[in-house]
């Protein structure tokens, strides 16, 4: 039997995942969309689905038993909490949520209610590549990891809405907990330096240079170029007492004729991270079908935040920014 799932917000992501549960994967029925534009709602909704005027009244529908919010950020505390109470699996893209009272509060819930319901959509821990290169971090074959680079480049971002602290409060997130999970480690502070603007930046705080210091002593090297022109453009290294590391770029076919040597570069995370975002549905779907969650959770959502909000600190003081965290509650163990 099908799992009969919900989507909040149908943009760009929302109408990717709907197109991946209903004409890639199997074991999940569309059952429910709805949007803060009610026209685009009922333009992606499949056949069959119905379309709800308000979130809430989705996630209260007997005919949903799971939920996949890709609404933007700000909303995602209010849904969430939604979803907790009533008891119902969510994935949720990220950010989880935009500050850390809200990141404590959906905590706190879930907690209360008892198991994980929650999936954050960290879709790089799925990703083939970065499981290779965690095998071989975990497997010690080259020592303790000292230090860690992460590129994330774009070839460009849209014009007015993307603003001048997303670099920091929105594309970090993925490097902060690529970096986590990789290291199994936490990160304990950070330090942000800003280059001179890319001309092709506008009003962009663009390229920024991340230092994630991390609790073991381990550094990571983030770098984010957002207008980088030739193409969407993810990298990591791991450097490690007797080796390094590294993934290898995708595409992975090298041509080579007349013009020389090249490999094509994609154009955006679809086309980069599209096996990532399947696998991540098929293990997010099997644990939602037993009324649960996988993957990274409320926790590494609420790590990212924290990172976020330290970055965007250590901009502003040109310092170095510590991070606190509560301890972590034991069904995050």
């Amino acid at each position: 039997m099908s799992l009969q799932v919900g989507v909040i917000g149908t943009g760009m992501i929302g109408q990717d995942h709907i197109r991946r549960l209903t004409r890639v994967l199997s074991g999940a029925e569309i059952t429910g969309v709805s949007d803060i534009d009610y026209d685009r709602a009922a333009s992606a909704a499949p056949e069959g689905a119905e379309v709800f005027e308000t979130p809430q009244a989705l996630v209260r529908s007997d005919n949903v038993q799971a939920i996949v919010i890709c609404s933007w950020g700000p909303a995602h505390e209010e849904q969430l909490l939604d979803c907790i109470a009533a008891g119902k699996p969510v994935f949720c893209e990220k950010p989880l949520v935009t500050s850390e009272a809200a990141a404590l509060r959906v905590m706190e819930a879930e907690a209360a209610f008892g198991r994980r319901l929650v999936q954050v959509g960290f879709m790089r821990r799925f990703d083939a590549d970065y499981r290779r290169l965690k095998a071989v971090i975990d497997g010690g074959s080259l020592g303790a990891p000292l230090m860690y680079k992460s590129v994330h480049r774009n070839a460009s971002v849209p014009e007015g809405l993307y603003t001048s602290e997303m670099p920091l409060n929105d594309t970090l997130v993925h490097d902060a907990d690529i970096s986590r999970w990789l290291l199994a480690d936490e990160i304990e502070s950070v330090e942000v330096r800003v280059p001179r603007r890319s001309s092709r930046g506008t009003d962009l705080r663009d390229p920024v240079m991340v230092m994630l210091h991390m609790q073991s002593g381990a550094i990571v090297d983030v770098e984010i170029s957002v207008n980088i022109a030739y193409g969407y453009d993810i990298r990591g290294e791991v450097s490690c007492e007797t080796g390094v590391a590294a993934l290898p770029n995708r595409p992975a076919t090298v041509i080579s004729d007349h013009f020389g040597i090249r490999q094509a570069i994609p154009e955006d995370w679809r086309e980069r991270f599209t096996e990532a975002y399947d696998q991540e549905f098929r293990e997010w779907l099997l644990a939602a079908g037993q009324g649960g969650a996988t993957g990274p959770s409320t926790w590494d959502g609420y790590a990212a935040t924290l990172v976020a909000d330290a970055a965007l600190r250590a901009v502003k003081s040109g310092g170095r920014e510590t991070i606190q965290m509560i301890g972590k509650p034991e069904i995050y163990s």
